[in-house]
């Protein structure tokens, strides 16, 4: 008897991984059908014409988010982290709004890099608050909870993120840390010359474009830092891609910073890489373009789409290397004022290195993007040269026409010609000057044949 207990024993220990591997893709399987499901009902609702429509619309999607969320809430760290692995950037996104906060400190942990590069550059408009601080914990990146004055008070931050702050909100941080937090609207009004010094207790005060990319029209945000105390302050109008993934990296991969001017240069650095890819989104864009331009025909209206595409490109590879160049002024100084360790001497030194090997692309691109806007233009002109020859040909078949209907008038060919019925002579001049028109079209087709012959010639 105690042989079989042991032996069901032993069969349920080698049963369990397996009912748990059920377990888990039963709960992937179903967020999946989940969101194929919301999806579906979203499209057939939206489509359809019905009364109360927003309400049935919102009823059928909060009824599926609540199942949603109960499936997830059943799942653990390494489930969600697989379960966003193998879905699509939309859905990552999705879901990881729908975990807690404190689920997400663990699925970071599990999490790859790629899906944080995602999640990263995502654009999330439900900010939780306009100020955000950081502490070092066991290697790691962790957000402070503020929900009262002292939970500043009480922490140790290395980083402190100000998004579009209130004047009292300002004011509340600044006497705290005893230091003066400028206003994020002026920011761009400030001058060339003093947008980087050092005060004389020692904050060290730095002012920095940010490169946005949107669909609908991309912009440099003005971003004020402040190391103060061994805390880095940064102050901002709006959220930023670059910002949301140095947090989402620090709290993810261990030792990725260790200390606040670590903070910022990874800033900096992430700012090289999102111009990166903004870059590699301007070759794509141009790409399409190009084989457009080097098509046989092209119409005013694809002339007037391209050059819009083309007129962007150029926006956004302008924007850029200003980016850069205000990157690169702000390590610069960094370097030449020594504030840096040997390790950040050496990382401040590979994003200058980056920047060099950007220089190359945006200057390539503004000689790609002139031709391809040289050739646009070049079509539009040779529509217009058609369009213009075409009325130029009118104009010498009916100039003969017009000399004849001069010279024999109504009364001038009833006087030229008595005795003959007025229909027979105009008919018999109608004739004449179709006859006219028809020779003056054929002999204009003729030289245009010779020319054409003759510049063939000519080049063999």
């Amino acid at each position: 008897m105690e042989h079989v207990k042991k032996n069901n024993q032993l069969l349920q220990r080698v049963k369990m991984p397996e009912n748990l591997i059920d377990k888990q893709q039963k709960n992937r399987q179903d967020v999946l059908q989940i969101l194929q499901k919301n999806k579906l009902l979203s499209d057939v609702v939206h489509n359809q014409d019905m009364p109360h429509h927003d309400l049935v619309e919102t009823l059928v999607r909060k009824q599926n988010l609540m199942k949603l969320d109960q499936v997830i809430e059943q799942m653990n760290a390494s489930e969600v982290a697989s379960l966003l692995e193998s879905m699509s950037p939309e859905d990552q996104s999705f879901i990881w709004a729908r975990l807690a906060e404190s689920m997400k400190e663990h699925v970071l942990l599990e999490i790859s890099p790629s899906v944080i590069q995602v999640l990263g550059k995502q654009e999330y408009k439900n900010e939780r608050s306009s100020i955000k601080a950081f502490e070092l914990l066991e290697g790691r990146l962790r957000e402070i909870p503020i929900r009262a004055t002292g939970d500043l008070t009480r922490s140790n931050p290395i980083w402190v993120d100000l998004v579009a702050p209130t004047f009292e909100e300002r004011i509340w941080v600044g006497d705290i840390f005893e230091i003066d937090l400028p206003d994020p609207d002026k920011l761009g009004d400030l001058e060339s010359s003093a947008r980087f010094y050092v005060e004389e207790q020692g904050a060290i005060h730095l002012y920095s474009d940010f490169l946005l990319d949107k669909n609908e029209m991309s912009s440099n945000v003005a971003v004020a830092f402040i190391l103060h105390r061994n805390i880095l302050f940064s102050i901002r109008k709006e959220e930023l891609p670059v910002f949301r993934l140095q947090r989402l990296r620090a709290r993810s991969q261990p030792h990725y910073v260790t200390g606040s001017k670590d903070v910022l240069l990874d800033l900096y650095a992430g700012d090289v890489e999102y111009s990166a890819d903004a870059l590699e989104d301007v070759y794509r864009s141009l790409e399409i373009v190009g084989k457009q331009v080097l098509s046989k025909q092209m119409t005013d209206e694809d002339a007037a789409t391209m050059l819009t595409g083309i007129a962007h490109s150029e926006d956004m590879n302008g924007r850029i290397r200003k980016n850069v160049l205000d990157t690169r002024r702000a390590v610069s100084f960094l370097m030449r004022s020594r504030f840096l360790s040997k390790e950040q001497h050496e990382d401040a030194q590979q994003i200058l290195r980056d920047i060099e090997s950007l220089d190359g692309h945006t200057s390539f691109l503004f000689g790609k993007i002139n031709f391809l806007m040289d050739a646009t233009v070049g079509f539009i002109n040779i529509n217009q040269n058609k369009t213009m020859k075409q009325l130029t040909v009118l104009s010498v078949i009916f100039m003969p026409l017009n000399v004849l209907t001069g010279m024999f008038g109504m009364s001038e060919l009833a006087v030229m010609m008595p005795g003959i019925p007025w229909p027979i002579t105009y008919g018999g001049f109608t004739i004449g000057m179709v006859a006219v028109a028809w020779a003056t079209y054929h002999l204009l087709r003729y030289f245009e044949k010779g020319k054409i012959t003759g510049s063939r010639t000519a080049t063999s």
